[in-house]
Order: C-alpha cells, then sequence, then structure tokens
C-alpha cells in the first residue's frame, strides 16, 4: 500500500508532532493486547479485533466509493493482508500468550528496521548501509539477548514465546520488503478493508480448530480491544495517511527507536511489568543500534567560497 504525497494539501501545524504521536500510540499496542490476553485466547482476541475494524471500515468504504483495485493491486494487498495482518498480529499473540513481556517484543521487533535496511540492497536495490548497519545490528541483537537473559517479568519466560516472537520480526521485516518492493498506491481506506479482511477471513478457521472461543468479558478486555480497535487500527493509522500525504513518513522511521522504551514504560506503567537493570541497560543498547541505522549521516560542511 503505497500512498502519493499531495504537494497541493496544506500542511498543518501538528503534523510537526505526528511522528512521536503515531510512535506513542503504537508502542501502547503491546500492552493492549498483553490486557486482553487473560480473558480471550489470542486467535480469538485476533477474530474479534478485525471482526470490529471491518465492521467500521466496511460502511465508510461503501460512503466513500473510492476507486477499486486492479488485479495486481488487489493479489498485493491479499499477500499483505495475510502477511503482515493475519501471521504478524497472530505471532505477537501467540508470543505474549506464552509468556513474552510487552516490553520485550516491542524490543524484538523495533530491530525490523535494521533488519529491512540490510536486506533492502539485495531485495529492492536500496543503497547499501555498510559498516553502520552491520555494527546496529549487532548492537540491536547485543541489546536483545541482555533483556532476554535479564530473569525478570520483562524477559521471555518460554522458548516457545521467543519462537513466536522472532517469527513475528521476520514476518513483519519481509511485509516491509514486500511492500517496498511491490506497493501500489492505492485508497487507504480500500487497503485496509481488504488487507483485514483477509486477516478475518483466515484467522477464523485458525481460532475454531485450535481455541475454544471462550470471552471472558471483562473490563480489561473491552480497555484493551478498544484501544486496538480505535488507537492502533484507526486513530493511528489516520496519522500515518496524513504524513504519507505530506511526506512526512520518512520522519515515523527517525523516531521509531523510541518504540521499545516507549512500551515498557506503558507496560510498567499499566500491567507492572518489572525492568530488571540489565534488561534497561539492554534496552538502551538496542535503542543505539536502531538509532545508528534509522538516523541519516549528516552531511559534510562545505568550506567557504574564497574571494
Amino acid at each position: 500500500m503505497s500512498i502519493p504525497r499531495d504537494p497541493t494539501a496544506p500542511r498543518p501545524a501538528w503534523l510537526t508532532a505526528a511522528p512521536f504521536l503515531f510512535v506513542s500510540l503504537w508502542s501502547g499496542g503491546f500492552t493492549a493486547i498483553k490486557l486482553c490476553l487473560p480473558h480471550a485466547e489470542p486467535m480469538t482476541l485476533q477474530v474479534m479485533r478485525y471482526a470490529v475494524v471491518v465492521a467500521l471500515l466496511l460502511p465508510l468504504w461503501l460512503i466513500l466509493r473510492p476507486a477499486r483495485p486492479d488485479r495486481a493491486t488487489l493479489v498485493h494487498l491479499i499477500r499483505m493482508g495475510l502477511l503482515v495482518q493475519f501471521a504478524y498480529f497472530a505471532c505477537m499473540n501467540l508470543a505474549m500468550a506464552n509468556g513474552m513481556g510487552a516490553g520485550t517484543i516491542a524490543l524484538l521487533i523495533g530491530l525490523q528496521p535494521v533488519l529491512v535496511a540490510l536486506l533492502a540492497p539485495a531485495v529492492v536495490g536500496d543503497p547499501p548501509v555498510g559498516t553502520r548497519g552491520w555494527i546496529g545490528l549487532m548492537l540491536g541483537m547485543l541489546g536483545a539477548g541482555m533483556v532476554i537473559s535479564s530473569g525478570t517479568g520483562f524477559s521471555a519466560s518460554g522458548w516457545l514465546g521467543l519462537g513466536f516472537a522472532m517469527l513475528a520480526l521476520s514476518v513483519m521485516t519481509g511485509g516491509a520488503l514486500l511492500e517496498r518492493k511491490s506497493g501500489r498506491n492505492t485508497h487507504l481506506v480500500t487497503a485496509n478493508l481488504v488487507m483485514c479482511s483477509v486477516a478475518l477471513v483466515a484467522s477464523i478457521p485458525v481460532a475454531w480448530f485450535t481455541e475454544t472461543m471462550v470471552v471472558e468479558w471483562a473490563t480489561e478486555l473491552f480497555i484493551g480491544l478498544g484501544y486496538m480497535i480505535f488507537v492502533n487500527s484507526l486513530i493511528s493509522l489516520s496519522i500515518l495517511f496524513a504524513m504519507l500525504r505530506h511526506g512526512e513518513a520518512a520522519r515515523a522511521s527517525s523516531v521509531f527507536f523510541l518504540v521499545p522504551p516507549l512500551a515498557a514504560f506503558i507496560a510498567w506503567m499499566v500491567l507492572g511489568d518489572e525492568m530488571a537493570w540489565l534488561a534497561i541497560a539492554g534496552t538502551a543498547v538496542a535503542v543505539v543500534g536502531v538509532a545508528l541505522v534509522v538516523a541519516k549521516p549528516s552531511a559534510p560542511r562545505q568550506a567557504p567560497a574564497k574571494a
């Protein structure tokens, strides 16, 4: 899903803070999932999320009536729906259901820009990131290892959960590269309606055959599910859409390294997840690694012209 920049659209004043607002809202999604899991099984939770999102987007699509995507675009959206909306979030839910803390999985997923930067030259022909990229990857892996080995509630408590988290990182990286390589200009409502519908259709049989689909209707479930639906799936996407229209998407990537510490802080505030000093230090190391990759190197200063 690619959205062309509109050079004629006026730039709203709040857009300056949009990248930080987007990253802050997105970081809370990890805690929202963790808040829901005691009351709904992971795939059942995913079915509930996408059922509501599709129910909200479908009438909006009927009202707006945007242009229908062509065959190639529709195929791309279906692939992205299966890869990112279905597989990525399924792995996220299953990782947390099997012991991964919100801060830990946010740290692992936060390595995605590093992997994309390293793989993009071979996949989509981007310029190589060179030594900075490999140093960033090593720092990110070192930080993740420190967090996982810290042995507190801020760390992974099971290999199965860690396996799902690594799979989520791989799927998200693949999705980002696929979008970079094959993304097409598509109306945001159309793109998300197709992708979320695909994810819903794929999630239903998995939940039906592997889970009881019994839901405990608790306050925490309504809060967490409401956050995922309205804040992550609707408000965050609206902010991202505004940034894309005004050519500000690169600024969102430049502050993406703030997701792990923000997610860890939110998890500590809401869930009471402990943060051992080794985990805090590991997060800092990983943040430096990601920042090293996504930050643009400063342009060399030119010598003043001689008279």
